[in-house]
């Protein structure tokens, strides 16, 4: 899907006084789509909020046979426990360890599938993709690790509610980026 660096004329009004253009939003980079709405990404985030439950979910319970083997074969100090469950309630090394470990993989969900189609799940099922509002042909994972962090678990979406004109959320406007309702077309596979 080609992108366009001109602005659009959507975005454009026109000054009675003078007759000249100008922009009173920042302009969409890709004109064939519409900025999501806060409920589409809402929907989009539960969406998502329940897999990404899932992935730690997932990658808790590996850390945990992991750290439990470890326990068994006395290469992690049983700190006269003979139960590892007992010991990691009382260890916060162990916790601190297998949270990072979960947040790793939970973070690594997003960005990789931000990365690498620019949908994440949930974004998928409700039509909506990320797109780059640089002059850059990619995001990079920098800039997706920015745009995630300064979410703020989401919170950072209620921007659109309040800048209801421009549709950028706290996270678009630090990481560059803009999140655009697709066609039902546009959102096959097939055509990224």
């Amino acid at each position: 899907m080609a992108k366009s660096n001109k602005k659009h004329s959507r975005n454009e009004t026109t000054d009675q006084s003078s007759g000249s253009s100008a922009i009173e939003s920042i302009p969409v980079l890709n004109d064939s789509f519409q900025r999501a709405s806060f409920f589409r990404r809402l929907a989009a985030m539960v969406y998502d909020a329940l897999v990404a439950t899932a992935v730690g979910m997932c990658a808790g319970l590996v850390i945990q046979v992991m750290m439990l083997i470890l326990f068994e074969v006395q290469l992690i100090n049983n700190q006269g426990f003979e139960n590892y469950m007992d010991l990691f309630t009382q260890s916060d090394s162990l916790k601190l360890i297998a949270n990072i470990w979960v947040g790793f993989w939970i973070s690594g969900f997003f960005l990789w599938f931000w990365k690498n189609g620019g949908q994440t799940l949930g974004m998928r099922a409700w039509r909506l993709k990320i797109f780059n509002l640089k002059n850059e042909a990619t995001i990079g994972y920098p800039r997706l690790a920015l745009r995630m962090f300064t979410s703020f678990l989401g919170l950072g979406t209620l921007l659109v509610l309040i800048d209801y004109k421009n549709k950028l959320s706290l996270q678009d406007r630090i990481a560059q980026t803009e999140v655009l309702f697709l066609s039902k077309e546009a959102n096959d596979h097939k055509s990224w």
